[in-house]
């Protein structure tokens, strides 16, 4: 007669719900027995992502095996449903991808590192992190404020050119841990509690602001996931989180161009919490904004020649500055102050009405003579422009 279930612990079931703003861009169904994991999640980021997923770990809190089928409602057929499942043992991960197309199979050595396993939006493997972290903290004996290194393969990347990445695990104190890793600018912050469950995440110091809470009771995710999809479809197919755009005046003999992000207010807070006071900002969303123009111009303060550049900002309670630097096609955490080619200040107005999405535009007023504004929520940043 088997005996070992009676000692077997009650299986977790719990959820959680991911939030940029007012809108929901994750929510997901954990069922967690033991050293297994199992869990139901559907993602918006942009693309519609459905996921199930069996993770299979280590009694080190690292994963042994793990097993997400993922489906795209907007992929074409052929393309819609894949399968990734990765095994790590004796220092090697394997890796294979499923679909119609056939298999592909890599792999990539640890070096002996833990493993983990990374999806942008996917929380129950930001709680694995955070728990094998903690795990291999306690056994070591190591010092308070210690990073735990861990390696992390990644499920929605191409294999061949995402091999293994770098993420750290540090545990601050009462309970709080924080993470940094090579696909996440900045740092992220999480609260645990005893058990190494994770309560709450956040992304306020990275450039994915979300805010993410533990829920009780598991949400209906195929019913959200219907839902998501509906929108999807309705809308006319994928939308970026911050859509690019694009302007292009004319004033005078110059043409003036701007490629820049443009990130939605979402109920958020902007100023002194989306966009820190005395903090640079890259004015928009994603790649750095670019400023073009085909003759010499005066912006504000700040003799501008002819060519291409990018225009930071850098808000303060008191006022805002513009930076108009020479570096160009960069990212747009890729600020270097020592390539500025000017600062000026900017007049700052209140909207009267909110702003949703985050605006830049020149205003022309004469040949020689305009502004150029940027508007998002009830800020109104406004410099002007003299064509030389």
């Amino acid at each position: 007669m088997l005996l070992v279930s009676c000692h077997t612990a009650p299986a977790k079931r719990y959820g959680f719900l991911t939030m940029l703003g007012q809108d929901t861009i994750s929510v997901e169904t954990i069922i967690r027995q033991g050293n297994t994991l199992e869990t139901d999640e559907v993602d918006r980021f942009p693309l519609v992502r459905i996921r199930h997923t069996v993770v299979k770990l280590n009694d080190d809190g690292s994963i042994r095996h793990l097993e997400m089928e993922i489906h795209t409602p907007s992929e074409p057929s052929a393309e819609r449903d894949r399968t990734v499942v990765a095994d790590v043992a004796h220092n090697n991960v394997h890796l294979s991808k499923t679909d119609s197309t056939g298999t592909v199979n890599r792999d990539f050595p640890t070096g002996g590192s833990m493993v983990v396993a990374h999806v942008p939006q996917m929380y129950s493997l930001y709680e694995l992190y955070f728990a094998a972290a903690l795990k291999q903290s306690a056994a070591s004996k190591l010092a308070a404020g210690s990073a735990v290194p861990l390696r992390q393969f990644y499920i929605d990347r191409e294999f061949d050119r995402f091999p293994l990445g770098h993420a750290t695990v540090t545990a601050v104190g009462k309970g709080k841990v924080e993470i940094a890793h090579d696909w996440l600018s900045g740092t992220g912050e999480a609260v645990m509690d005893s058990g190494d469950d994770m309560l709450s995440y956040s992304g306020g110091r990275t450039t994915y602001k979300v805010e993410v809470k533990r829920l009780a009771t598991a949400p209906d995710v195929k019913a959200i996931a219907a839902g998501f999809e509906a929108k999807e479809t309705a809308t006319g197919g994928v939308r970026s989180l911050s859509v690019r755009d694009t302007v292009r005046t004319q004033m005078g003999n110059a043409t003036l161009t701007i490629d820049y992000g443009r990130p939605l207010m979402r109920g958020r807070i902007l100023l002194g919490d989306v966009i820190p006071y005395d903090r640079v900002w890259r004015t928009g969303a994603n790649a750095a904004t670019q400023f073009t123009t085909t003759t010499p111009i005066k912006l504000g303060g700040v003799q501008v020649p002819a060519g291409t550049y990018t225009l930071f900002t850098a808000p303060h309670t008191s006022g805002v500055d513009l930076i108009v630097n020479k570096q160009s096609g960069e990212w747009g955490t890729e600020y270097n102050g020592s390539l500025n080619l000017g600062t000026t200040r900017m007049t700052s107005e209140v909207a009267t009405t909110a702003v949703e999405e985050f605006t830049i535009s020149v205003i022309p007023g004469d040949p020689r003579h305009g502004k150029l504004v940027f508007e998002w929520g009830s800020f109104r940043w406004i410099a002007p422009i003299e064509v030389q």
